[in-house]
């Protein structure tokens, strides 16, 4: 069917300011751009041969101004390091000029040999209108190329001096530290700034500065890096040699990565890793050009003099296929770990990312110190000057809802606890079975009673009714033929009961993802049956929270409903399908995307279905959205007997850039969906693009605004101040911090035919994170999105011709 032309002119403008909930002020992490020139930039184009590094081009760049000064005039142009230069007013040598420059001897190394000469080209584009941008910022104008070239040009004068002394990756720079913190593997933890320009609502520019970390390898001699990298103690462990499968970890860590030789006197030379040779440096050969060979170890000695210590151990191959032994390398300094990190360096990452609010606060401000705005010759070059003062906005806190299991109550603080209460509606475990990944010896069948016994019993008080209290136990290989295993725990299940089984309880030896990942594949796609996992160091010491929590999840697995709000705004007025969407993306391999959608199937939005597609690696369309929408309407009006008249869109991940083709794309999309149900078939959409990866924080003023963490209360909302200069967006932290500084989410809408106006939707999205089904605290994003996230996570996990099963698709099997 034809994708129907259905035309989008603009987003949405804001329709008012919210005004419910008590007032107060908060700190952010934007700092005021409090002067800036009216003349316009100009704007040029950069070419640099040969094609370098980002971090060479820099220096490229400001040799060439520091050489060639009479040719820019008084002007000290900026450089983004790939090809856009601005100057803040036109330079004297025309539109076209070229220029040749020559480097330091101490340039590294690249493709073979010392980079000296460069030519660089100069083309001047365009001028820059900086009046279109003071007439968005005034809500007078729209966002015109000009007005989106000015701010990029923003982000470049501040970022230029920054970026040619430190590290740098995007919109942060990073600082070495003091006190290094490592990392496991050989790496080491890094704290950087972010910087970005903002237009804002206040008719401002506004600096956006914050907190943030990667990894970096350590400066260390080689060897000593493969021997972390290989959990050893030092590289005196590594006597025995490398095996096959060290040997590949190895390379795969270290290729790409940039040494320099230590073995002959002077600096040393600069190289980058290729890859290990399959031989140690005593077997490793090669021709030393007058027809005869010899060995890496043996050379060295006849040459240098030099005794290899470690000549067990693998050569690295540089260019040309050069080889050198692993102990007459070191590695430079500053060089970033591009690589995706394992579990365990994960959360050391994490531990030295993580600050409280005021700790957070602070460091920002001395990051002020290191970019020093107000003594940055770039700045005063193009007028500008920024405050050194966090910007304090005005706020709100939204009401609490009233949460409904049984019985209903209200939150406090965000949080709840399960104890006397009961789930809203309570599914029935019948037909079910427990599936051991463990043998006797590690797990008795003892101890699988006791934490059985009362597993169920904290079921039935919740609500999740179990009348088959004993269901029959079976054990398996964790490296076995799991998809065997789980069909004879599916029989057994099912000959027990004399029905269809609807669960199996499988208990995992530990944290090992292959496994989890079978078990959800299996089950899922294959079987057609809910599974829950659970880990066995929890069976020895029943903990009935650890139990009710568990219990949410298979009470939603099996159909159930575990809580619902008891005056759910706007869903509860009229048939009301709220819809999350979301987009997995790949990471370094070539794998594909997996697309998510979740709908909600009753008035209470309580209850999701679920549907997965496959596409193109990194395309950010919801390719066949159509299709899913019908699939999500279809059901809905199978389980509420009428069709949805009203739909509301929560999309994730979309950045900015993108915000235009993904709306114009997927509206028309769901349009085509309600249109292939019935030609007259219109109900009225409101399409929110919610985004949590941004550097917005709020840090609290009062005490009584603030929880036990110190962050800001649940229900905080912003949307004035920091928000965009007319168009619909809003800050909502709705959840209760635990550690760390909470992260608001930030919601945009597109497009509404639902007329919105502030406090509606605040409150709507607020109250909803009240009844995310698997935990008893209020979320930091909107259900639908969260539910959507997961689907696509768990289709991850099959393989990619992996489709769920439809007995489980109405169901919330992906909890």
């Amino acid at each position: 069917m034809e994708e129907p032309a259905f035309k989008i002119t603009q987003f949405v403008k804001r329709p008012d300011f919210g005004k419910e909930g008590p007032k107060l002020n908060v700190r952010t992490n934007y700092f005021e751009v409090t002067k800036m020139q009216n003349a316009n930039f100009v704007h040029y184009e950069v070419t640099i041969s040969p094609v370098v590094p980002r971090r060479l081009n820099w220096r490229i760049f400001n040799h060439l101004v520091d050489k060639y000064q009479e040719a820019f005039g008084d002007s000290r142009p900026v450089f983004d390091g790939k090809t856009n230069m601005y100057a803040h007013t036109k330079l004297p040598f025309g539109d076209i000029y070229n220029f040749e420059v020559e480097l330091e001897e101490d340039a590294p190394v690249v493709r073979g040999r010392p980079l000296r000469k460069f030519k660089v080209r100069l083309i001047r584009k365009q001028e820059i209108v900086l009046e279109e941008l003071f007439r968005f910022l005034r809500a007078r104008g729209s966002r015109t190329n000009d007005c989106h070239m000015a701010i990029t040009a923003m982000d470049i004068i501040i970022s230029h001096k920054i970026s040619t002394k430190y590290p740098t990756v995007g919109r942060s720079f990073y600082v070495q530290p003091q006190r290094t913190y490592p990392l496991s593997g050989g790496l080491e933890a890094w704290r950087g700034y972010f910087q970005s320009a903002r237009p804002t609502v206040s008719g401002k520019m506004m600096i956006n500065v914050d907190l943030t970390a990667t990894a970096f390898y350590e400066k260390c001699p080689l060897v000593e890096m493969v021997a972390k990298i290989l959990g050893k103690r030092s590289p005196n462990d590594l006597r025995r040699g490398l095996s096959v499968n060290d040997r590949h970890k190895v390379e795969d860590i270290i290729r790409g990565l940039k040494i320099k030789d230590n073995h002959r006197r002077g600096s040393g030379r600069k190289f980058r890793i290729e890859g290990l040779t399959e031989t140690p440096a005593s077997h490793t050969m090669f021709d030393r050009g007058d027809g005869s060979t010899i060995d890496v170890k043996t050379y060295f000695y006849d040459t240098y003099n030099l005794r290899l210590i470690f000549p067990f151990l693998p050569c690295v191959t540089v260019r040309r296929g050069i080889k050198f032994p692993i102990e007459v390398c070191e590695v430079l300094p500053e060089q970033r770990y591009i690589r995706k990190l394992n579990g365990k360096q994960t959360k050391e990452m994490i531990k030295f990312a993580r600050q409280n609010p005021s700790l957070r606060a602070n460091m920002i401000n001395e990051g002020l110190n290191i970019l020093n705005y107000r003594n940055n010759e770039y700045l005063r070059q193009f007028g500008m000057d920024i405050s050194n003062d966090m910007a304090v906005v005005k706020a709100r806190v939204l009401p609490t809802p009233t949460i409904q299991y049984q019985s209903s109550f209200e939150p406090e603080n965000g949080a709840w606890d399960l104890r006397n209460k009961r789930l809203a509606t309570g599914a029935t475990l019948g037909s079910w079975s427990v599936l051991v990944f463990l043998n006797e010896d590690d797990l008795p069948d003892g101890v699988i009673e006791v934490f059985m016994r009362e597993f169920v019993n904290t079921c039935q008080y919740t609500g999740l009714n179990v009348p088959n209290k004993h269901p029959p136990l079976s054990r398996a290989n964790p490296i076995g033929n799991i998809e065997e295993s789980l069909k004879l725990a599916w029989l057994k299940a099912g000959n027990t009961a004399k029905a269809n089984p609807q669960l199996i309880l499988c208990v995992l030896p530990e944290i090992v993802k292959e496994l989890y990942a079978e078990i959800k594949r299996v089950g899922e796609t294959i079987i057609g049956v809910a599974t829950q996992c659970i880990q066995h160091e929890h069976m020895f010491k029943p903990n009935k929270q650890y139990c009710a929590n568990v219990c949410l999840k298979m009470n939603v697995k099996l159909g159930g409903m575990n809580s619902f709000l008891r005056n759910i705004p706007f869903v509860g007025e009229m048939p009301t399908i709220l819809i999350g969407a979301d987009v997995s993306h790949p990471g370094e391999n070539e794998s594909p995307s997996y697309a998510g959608l979740c709908g909600s199937m009753d008035a209470r939005a309580s209850r999701y279905a679920a549907s997965i597609r496959v596409q193109g690696g990194r395309d950010e369309i919801i390719n066949d959205l159509a299709n899913m929408v019908k699939e999500l309407l279809k059901a809905f009006y199978q389980t509420c007997g009428s069709k949805p008249q009203r739909i509301l869109f929560y999309r994730d991940g979309v950045s900015e850039n993108q915000f235009e083709h993904v709306l114009k794309k997927e509206i028309n999309a769901i349009r085509a969906a309600c249109q292939a149900l019935d030609d007259r078939y219109r109900p009225t959409i409101t399409f929110v693009v919610v985004q949590k990866r941004h550097h917005t924080r709020f840090f609290p003023i009062e005490k009584k605004y603030t929880d036990r963490s110190g962050n800001c209360l649940p229900g905080t909302v912003i949307d004035s101040d920091i928000t965009h200069p007319f168009e619909f967006d809003f800050f909502l932290q709705s959840h209760a911090g635990i550690i760390g500084t909470s992260r608001p989410a930030h919601y945009h809408v597109l497009f509404d035919e639902n007329g919105f106006n502030a406090d509606k939707l605040q409150i709507l999205s607020y109250y909803l994170c009240y009844i995310y089904a698997r935990c008893t605290r209020a979320v930091s994003l909107v259900p639908p999105v969260y539910y959507a996230h997961l689907v696509t996570a768990r289709a991850r996990l099959y393989s990619r011709q992996g489709v769920v099963k439809p007995e489980l698709q109405r169901v919330m099997y992906f909890m």
